[in-house]
């Protein structure tokens, strides 16, 4: 645990030791009303629900359980959190038009080996008075997690952490993600790009064609964050690492015939295709 009181270890290199991002240990409660974090809370359980509700629906469903709230709200709490309705819609998202937008190379392929796709993605994590970032880095043939990172800003930086991360395993064929300004900065993607992988990007407001990061983004919400209060930023990392750790060495997948993430990945029967 970091010591802020009586180590003579700077917290910069007490981060590094522990692998915890800086703006994880630094996390301070957010200025959103208490209001705003409750329905932020509701907004995220709904949405985890149905992908499909973007701000409109999202307000009915509010006013519905009895809040009075006005669309332009929603739609300002939805993009604080990053969320995007799954189906072609008016650009509430974080993209940024400077950017150069990857084509989609997922369509039709077979994957059928690891490491030949990676892909990545941005969820939001609620906090007892507050909220974080995470995004996580997976293979889509094993599901098997290679990294992730929390944040408390949206700022690239804890998404190069995790790709930098993640690519000390292996180098994938082709890396998947959203539109979001985090995975179409140059900063991001030139990392890629000097490893020769491939870059495919999800059409604007279609979170299926990344379909399952969008099943692991379900399975830890219902399995590990909406079973905690996290007051901290180090106890969000604390018991993320450890349900991570679960996920990739313990959890059974039924479309994996019930092997664990882990084994299918390190699978000895797939280096022939892996790089």
């Amino acid at each position: 645990m970091i010591d802020i009181k009586h180590c003579r270890v700077p917290i910069q290199r007490q981060c590094e030791l522990l692998c915890v991002n800086r703006s994880s240990y630094y996390y301070e409660p957010v200025s959103e009303s208490k209001l705003n974090l409750t329905l932020m809370r509701l907004i995220d359980e709904q949405y985890t629900r149905t992908p499909f509700y973007g701000s409109p629906r999202m307000t009915q469903y509010l006013r519905h359980k009895g809040y009075d709230v006005n669309h332009k709200r929603i739609e300002r709490l939805m993009r604080l959190m990053d969320l995007q309705a799954i189906y072609p819609r008016r650009n509430l998202s974080l993209s940024n038009l400077t950017h150069k937008i990857y084509p989609y190379l997922l369509r039709g392929l077979i994957i059928n080996f690891p490491n030949q796709v990676w892909c990545a993605d941005i969820t939001y994590v609620r906090m007892r008075y507050g909220f974080l970032y995470l995004i996580a880095i997976m293979d889509w043939f094993s599901r098997y997690v290679l990294a992730w990172e929390l944040s408390n800003t949206l700022d690239v930086s804890f998404c190069i952490e995790a790709l930098k991360r993640a690519l000390k395993y292996r180098i994938p064929g082709i890396f998947n993600t959203d539109q979001g300004c985090q995975f179409t900065s140059k900063d991001f993607t030139s990392i890629l790009e000097n490893n020769q992988v491939r870059i495919s990007m999800d059409g604007r407001g279609r979170a299926f064609d990344n379909i399952f990061i969008e099943r692991l983004w379900r399975t830890v919400k219902y399995e590990e964050i909406y079973l905690k209060e996290y007051s901290t930023g180090i106890e969000a990392y604390n018991s993320l690492k450890k349900y991570f750790q679960f996920y990739n060495q313990e959890r059974f997948h039924q479309s994996l015939n019930y092997q664990t993430p882990e084994k299918v990945y390190f699978n000895k029967n797939y280096e022939q295709y892996s790089n």
